[in-house]
Parts: C-alpha cells; structure tokens; sequence
C-alpha cells in the first residue's frame, strides 16, 4: 500500500460548472504565476473536462490582450514581451496538428531591466502602457530607452528604483491611463510597509485626485461596463467605487487574497493566492488564514454569485494577473527559448514552420 501524497505538477481541480461556462462563453483563462515561474493557459475541452498548458517565463507578472491588434503583452523579470496570434501556425504545429486553434509567438521584447512591472494594459493605436512599481509611475516602451515615464503619483518627488508607494494597478479609459492603486501615499523606499492593510489608495491620474484611501492592499482596478472595479487583497473583497460621491459598496466576500482579474460576459474571473507563511509583508495579515488554495474564483457580476472556482492542489501558491481570451478555445504559447519557435515564421502574409534539413 502506498501512502505518499499525490504531487503531480500543477494537479488542478475545479469545480463542476466551470468546464461548462468556459465551453458556453467560448473563451480560455490566462494567469500568470511569478512563483512558479510560469503563464499557463486553461481551456474546456467540452463541457465536463479541462485542459491547461503550461509554459516557462521568468517571473511573469502583468498579461493583457488585444483582440483589435491580435496580440498579447506579459511581463517579467526584465522584459516585456509581447506576442502575435497566428490561426494558420496553430494548425499546423509540428507536435501536434489541429490541436489548438491560436498560437501566441514572442514577437518583440523591451529590455527593461528590474523594474518590477505590474499591470500592463493596450491603449489607443497599440500603445502599452505598465504599472512601473519599482519607478512609482506608469511607463511607456520605446527602442531607445528601457522605460519612458507617463505619469507619476503627485506626492512622489523624483523618480527612483526605491518602490515608494507601491503603485501596482491601473484601469484605461478611452485608450489612456485613468485610474491606478498604490498602498500608500508615501515618498520614501518601501515607506508603504508601515501599515500596509489601512493605507491604500485610488488616485483619478488625469487629475491627482485621491478619490478613495484607508484601503486594504487594493489592487487591479478595471473598468467595466462603465463602471469601475477594485479589489482589495487584505480584506479578499471585490469593490464597486462611486467615484463622484468618493465612495464604495462591497460586491462579494471572496474569503481570501485577491488579485487579478479579467471580465467577459457577465463574469468575473479573480485569481486567489495562497499567502506565504514566511513572507515579512503579509503572513500577519487576518486574510491569511483564509488564504489556503492559489486558483480562480468566477463570480457572476450582475447577481454578485459566486459561479464555479479552480483550485490547484499543488506548484502554484501565488497568482499575479489573470486574463480571458474570448473566442479562443485552445491556445497554444511559445516562449523564445524553445526549439518550436526557432522554427517558427511569420509574416504579414505567410506563415511558416521551417523543417530542419538531414
């Protein structure tokens, strides 16, 4: 008789609804775990069963996606890489034909250096814009430098890689930059550890006005349906702001850390984290007891429900960002270090595989 646990990779388990919604919304889940180490992609394969893939980036962080440019954008340790969709090479993979039907291949990578970049997110004409924590501002990327500034909190006097404020999440508005979160209002290094649960902070970026604080870690802001969203990890709720009245009503209890999320449909998809018991920042907090599974909760936004919820069993403790892929049923992600995208092409009108000559 063998009692030794089962510790296959990445096992995840989900709850029965969940193949279901994916198959109906005909979309896919994108998270990214900075610490594991990886972007996994999670698909239905019909309505009773998933399937996800797994690939290797070093320290991912923020994801986001166009369907208007037909790319994708992920953060790392020290780039930022982004990746175009080609139907015709997820096709005709080499390992496996007709298996997916989208393929993500890196096609430009920014240099950045350790910025310890957070959200990313697509404006107007394809700009990408990022949430430059380590900076305390919001960047842009260019050919020539490893990060152009866009804005910067008003209370942060110089740009330094002192992670001031802990800015770490914004929401666009008509292609730019709107609304960000940080932990605190704080010009010092790291001066938002002090009493990081009663600090945070939603800041209006066109014009430096804090419209709400005293919030617990609040994180991934999101315009949705006109309305805007928060999440705040120290009390695991999801938030609706009242952003003329500089008020909030809670929408759910999610009973555990919160961060990142993605919206389609009427559903919400909000990673939970499984708080590091040796982490000097947040094993204190009361949130941690309640934080014992790292997955994604779906909650039904027009009612508040909560829908279904993956949860894994092992590798994955932490999740950062989380993002749909709508009309995407199985993707497929290639890193630059594989030897599948080596032999990958792709034009503005061809697409090829190359095979290696004997």
């Amino acid at each position: 008789m063998n009692d030794k646990p089962d510790i296959t990779p990445f096992q995840l388990t989900y709850s029965a609804q969940v193949p279901e919604i994916l198959h109906r919304l005909r979309c896919s889940i994108l998270l990214s775990t900075f610490q594991a180490g990886k972007l996994i992609a999670i698909s239905s394969k019909d309505e009773d069963s998933m399937v996800q893939l797994a690939r290797n980036f070093n320290r991912p962080m923020g994801i986001t996606f166009s369907d208007e440019y037909n790319k994708m954008a992920l953060a790392s340790f020290n780039e930022v890489i982004q990746f175009r969709n080609s139907n015709v090479l997820a096709k005709t993979y080499p390992v496996q034909q007709n298996r997916y039907d989208s393929l993500y291949l890196p096609m430009q990578s920014n240099y950045t250096g350790q910025l310890d970049l957070h959200d990313l997110s697509y404006g107007e004409s394809g700009e990408l814009y990022a949430v430059n924590t380590m900076f305390s501002c919001i960047c842009t990327f260019d050919a020539n430098y490893n990060f152009k500034p866009y804005w910067k909190p008003h209370f942060i006097s110089e740009l330094k890689p002192e992670d001031r404020c802990h800015l770490n999440g914004m929401a666009l508005k008509d292609g730019k930059p709107k609304y960000a979160t940080a932990f605190a209002v704080s010009d010092t290094p790291t001066g938002w550890k002090k009493d990081l649960t009663r600090t945070g902070i939603l800041i209006d970026i066109e014009t430096q006005e804090i419209i709400l604080e005293g919030l617990g870690m609040p994180h991934t802001p999101r315009i949705i349906n006109g309305e805007l969203y928060v999440l705040l990890s120290a009390t695991g709720q999801l938030i609706k702001v009242d952003v003329e009245n500089k008020k909030y009503t809670v929408v759910t209890e999610l009973h555990g850390f919160v961060r990142g999320m993605s919206f389609y449909k009427d559903y919400l998809f909000i990673g939970m984290n499984k708080l590091r018991k040796n982490s000097s920042s947040f094993a204190h907090l009361d949130v941690a007891k309640l934080s014992d599974f790292a997955g994604i909760k779906i909650v039904h936004l027009p009612s508040g429900s909560l829908q279904g919820y993956l949860k894994y069993l092992s590798s994955v403790d932490e999740i950062y960002d989380v993002e749909l892929l709508p009309g995407v049923m199985r993707p497929n992600i290639l890193n630059n270090i594989t030897d599948n995208f080596k032999k990958s092409i792709l034009t503005e009108e061809h697409a090829f595989w190359i095979e290696n000559k004997k």
